[in-house]
């Protein structure tokens, strides 16, 4: 488990806590959309809802942008 530091909204600071696996797929979705991982963990933050733990939100959007892929090349 890997925990990482990240600025949400360019003024927050707080942390991540993620699977090597999971981050490493996280960085290639950042090169991919040519973004930094504290711009898309902002969006991640600004579409969770309260209940949501922000590292599992994280995941989640990592399973959703892979099921998207799988299905856009089926």
């Amino acid at each position: 488990m890997l925990k990482k530091s990240v600025i949400i909204a360019g003024r927050h600071q707080t942390s991540i806590s993620l699977e090597k696996e999971f981050f490493e797929v996280l960085q290639t979705i950042c090169k991919e959309r040519n973004v930094s991982v504290n711009q898309i963990v902002t969006e991640i933050d600004s579409n969770r809802t309260n209940e949501d733990n922000l590292s599992a939100a994280v995941r989640v959007y990592i399973l959703n942008y892979l099921l998207q892929k799988v299905e856009n090349h089926e």
